[in-house]
């Protein structure tokens, strides 16, 4: 990817205390591991966008890698006391911040390889 600027080094370094911070909190609520490998990559089914074309690929990718969804259905979880919704949770967290840690952002209308954070392979430097 190229080098990255001591800035991208921070934001990167923060979504990994964010993403161990997940997987912590995951085990400590007693989730199931095989659930956990089962699930962690379920956000990117909204990849399958795609074959409706850039833009509503980019809509559907957005919509399952934003925090909002899996912190309100952390909420929820926590409040109602229901252990493999707040499970779930964290494991979506954790998704979104691997890939924000790895430099995938939010998808543009564009293409899949335009997110927020620049172009997908290409040096920010």
């Amino acid at each position: 990817m190229g080098s990255l600027r001591p800035v991208d080094l921070i934001v990167r370094a923060e979504w990994i205390a964010v993403a161990v911070g997940a997987i912590a909190a995951y085990a400590f609520a007693g989730g199931s591991w095989p659930l956990f490998v089962l699930l962690i990559l379920a956000p990117d089914l909204a990849m399958l966008g795609y074959l409706a074309g850039p833009r509503f690929g980019a809509f559907a990718y957005n919509m399952l890698h934003v925090l909002v969804w899996p912190l309100v259905m952390l909420a929820i979880g926590l409040s109602a006391g229901h252990a493999l919704v707040t499970q779930i949770a964290f494991i979506w967290i954790a998704h979104i911040a691997i890939d924000r840690a790895l430099g995938y952002g939010l998808k543009l209308a564009t293409g899949f390889q335009d997110t927020h954070l620049g172009r997908i392979g290409h040096d920010k430097s």
